[in-house]
């Protein structure tokens, strides 16, 4: 039984969670794979910070409907709100005890966008950021169903404007192609007839529930993926049967955890095997994936880019630099290019190479000098960092991979770690 030493430990952690710290690294290693991906993955956390004070969304009709300023003030009024929000979420980050659930969160997030930009109402975002958490680790069929569901989603995707004699194929569409099949894998009139069978779903804003009105359905059957469905729980049903929506999942994982090259058309399909046998239980295919011998190849450890998230959320996770205000982590990761609830489209963030061009480079690079500049060296300091005179260790730790530039010859923890992080092999995982 093959065993972890610290560089595996490290790989499973930074691929996995929110930054590499030393003590869920430390006590992973010597352990057998199965082992340490069990344990990781056994982290759950049901609780949550306290929700910051929103306003019902009767009162910001009532403020709209008022006056051209009463207009701007809702709007300024919601913008605020959002604001907090995500500064909520980015102190959840910094602080959870399931990096690896919160991880998943982010994922989904990713996988099924929505936004604040176009639905404007922070409460309802709350409620779905709250439903990924709650089924990152998870069931995906009981998470597509509950999305298809979900009041921001369908205020997203315009499926409140889905109605009898007047279809909208925007929520069908995007079921198809991002949350199931994949492009290629429908044909239009799949889209259309989905559609059709979607007519009558709905959001009560006000209440934010979901809402079915039969009187706004077809009410007909239509043939979708050469099967006969009327409803769109039974779309759900028809695309829950497909090979191809399992694989379409497992190449979103490989992308994820393993590489940005184009996955093994063999090692897809074992895992979306794995996947429906489990009746789309997430954690079975997290553990098909995490104890695969494609996560542990050597060709694919240190070859992905860190999200803005990772970068600044791992950081201060892992190292005992002073932590910025929340505000300030929020504009910071915006300016790195990954705004936590706006997602650039209804693709979410592409991520890969993407995530580095000229300007995130210099605010990458002024991040970290601004948190190795401000923490000088002292017996608080250093007891925060790892108890461990190998200085190889440390480098272990914090790199996926050997250092660019050449390491300090002086004596010293902390320096040694600054080293490190300013290095550009940082900057991967």
């Amino acid at each position: 039984m093959q065993r972890l030493d610290f560089s595996d430990a490290r790989h499973l952690v930074a691929r996995s969670a929110l930054g590499q710290e030393w003590d869920i690294v430390d006590h992973l290693k010597g352990r057998s794979r199965a082992d340490a991906v069990n344990i990781l993955l056994s982290r759950k956390e049901n609780k949550t910070p306290a929700l910051p004070a929103m306003t019902p969304w009767n009162n910001i009709m009532k403020m709209s409907t008022h006056s051209h300023k009463g207009k701007r003030d809702a709007r300024m009024q919601m913008g605020r709100e959002s604001v907090r929000l995500k500064q909520w979420w980015m102190h959840h980050l910094l602080t959870t005890k399931a990096p690896v659930q919160e991880r998943m969160t982010i994922f989904w997030h990713n996988h099924f966008t929505s936004s604040f930009e176009k639905v404007q109402q922070p409460k309802i975002m709350y409620m779905q950021n709250q439903l990924l958490r709650e089924n990152a680790l998870g069931n995906f069929a009981v998470m597509l169903r509950k999305i298809s569901r979900d009041p921001a989603m369908l205020v997203y995707l315009d499926g409140s404007l889905n109605k009898k004699g007047k279809p909208n194929e925007n929520f069908a569409r995007e079921l198809l192609e991002l949350f199931t099949l994949g492009r290629g894998h429908y044909s239009e009139a799949d889209v259309k007839a989905a559609a059709i069978a979607f007519t009558g779903w709905g959001a009560d804003r006000h209440q934010g529930k979901f809402v079915y009105n039969p009187a706004e359905n077809e009410g007909k059957r239509v043939k979708f993926l050469n099967q006969w469905v009327q409803t769109g729980d039974q779309v759900i049903d028809v695309l829950l049967k497909q090979h191809r929506t399992a694989e379409h999942i497992a190449e979103k994982f490989w992308h994820e955890f393993v590489s940005y090259h184009r996955p093994p058309a063999g090692v897809i399909r074992r895992w979306g095997n794995v996947f429906r046998a489990s009746n789309y239980q997430i954690t079975t295919l997290f553990k098909e994936v995490l104890n695969s011998n494609e996560f542990w190849d050597a060709r694919y450890r240190g070859n992905l880019i860190k999200s803005p998230v990772d970068l600044v959320i791992g950081t201060l996770r892992a190292l005992p630099y002073p932590r910025p205000a929340v505000d300030e982590l929020v504009r910071t990761s915006q300016l790195l290019g990954q705004d936590l609830l706006d997602p650039p489209s209804v693709k979410g963030w592409t991520g890969g190479k993407q995530w580095i061009d000229t300007q995130t480079l210099l605010v990458r690079t002024s991040l970290l000098n601004r948190l190795t500049r401000h923490t000088k060296a002292s017996a608080h300091v250093e007891k925060k960092l790892p108890n461990t005179k190998d200085g190889e260790e440390v480098v272990n730790w914090l790199l996926p991979r050997k250092p660019s530039l050449s390491l300090p010859t002086t004596p010293g923890k902390l320096r040694l770690v600054k080293a490190l992080v300013l290095d550009p092999t940082y900057q991967l995982k």
